[in-house]
């Protein structure tokens, strides 16, 4: 990572004088010269002429503003995390079925859909754990690696922002994306491998059972943590009728016997987000549930810049030092 810095900034608290400068320096040129009457010279006095008069005090303000960022010392620098030691390595399952739709959460005194909610809060978590590989599978009717394990938190995030609902169908396949989370993980060395599991519904697609593709993660030592998502009950979705948009109440059932199963036989927890402070705080217990010490080692390089500015700063002060005894010279 490429970055610019000022090894000493509080040197630019000089730039402060320059407004002084300039006031001064106006005051300086309106000298006085005793003569009779000015009127006619005043009235043949250019543009031209106006320039070259203040065409010192501009250079000796730019000379100046040069000299200040040069003692600032400006630095181009780079730097570059190395990691000694594995992290965690995480995949998160997302639902992005039809259900996903759902208006029964809350934020802003605003509703949204699930799956919306569902992407502030997983993004914030990932923002958390920079030192962790992370990937991501998308289920619904199929399920998909939208996302391989990486470092790169940018484009886990990108991935993310990009989830929509239905875009792996509108069922839901719980056992498929299992599956496809134990296979990008099982031959990872790593001291921990952990699946975070989210949906609101039960399993009603794909070929492989919810619990034997557990049995098939607990072969590879991977936990997975279950989290069903919604309100008890019946909760509200936007729907278009010939009277325009209007809110119908449907049932969304979630297999909560067969989510706390997975995570049981897994060494995993069960959790259950029935609003939006509750998904947070599900979230942040499984951050710090899943902690592990990571050794980075940082390497941070400099490339000093202050010669960019200090040699265009003396070549101005020495312009306006000449032309100001010469050309420019003013009388009296």
């Amino acid at each position: 990572m490429t970055f610019f810095q000022f090894e000493d900034p509080w040197l630019l608290l000089f730039m402060l004088m320059l407004p002084y400068m300039a006031l001064r320096g106006k005051r300086k040129q309106q000298a006085t010269i005793n003569f009779s009457s000015i009127g006619t010279l005043q009235s043949i006095r250019t543009a031209q002429v106006d320039f070259l008069s203040a065409l010192p005090l501009i250079l000796r303000i730019f000379a100046v503003m040069l000299l200040i960022f040069a003692l600032a010392r400006p630095q181009e620098g780079h730097r570059s995390k190395e990691i000694l030691s594995a992290g965690v390595d995480i995949m998160l399952a997302l639902d992005t079925s039809g259900s996903m739709q759902a208006l029964d959460f809350i934020k802003d005194e605003k509703r949204d859909t699930r799956l919306a909610m569902v992407k502030d809060v997983v993004s914030q978590f990932i923002e958390n754990r920079p030192n962790d590989r992370m990937g991501m599978v998308v289920f619904g009717s199929e399920a998909y690696t939208q996302c391989p394990l990486t470092l790169d938190q940018g484009i886990l995030q990108s991935f993310l922002s990009k989830l929509d609902i239905g875009m792996a169908g509108d069922s839901t396949a719980i056992g498929s994306a299992i599956g496809i989370a134990v296979k990008r993980l099982k031959d990872l060395e790593s001291d921990s491998k952990v699946i975070i599991l989210l949906t609101d519904g039960r399993n009603n697609a794909g070929n492989l059972p919810p619990l034997q593709a557990a049995q098939t993660a607990k072969a590879f030592g991977i936990k997975i943590h279950t989290i069903g998502v919604g309100t008890h009950g019946k909760a509200p979705f936007l729907v278009n009728s010939i009277f325009g948009q209007r809110y119908v109440y449907q049932q969304v059932d979630i297999d909560e016997d067969t989510l706390k199963e997975i995570s049981k036989l897994t060494g995993g927890q069960y959790f259950r987000a029935t609003d939006l402070e509750s998904l947070k705080s599900i979230y942040k217990q499984i951050d710090q549930m899943e902690k592990s010490e990571v050794k980075v080692l940082d390497h941070s390089e400099y490339t000093e810049l202050f010669h960019y500015f200090l040699i265009p700063g003396i070549l101005l002060l020495l312009s306006e030092i000449i032309l100001s005894n010469t050309f420019l010279r003013r009388i009296p």
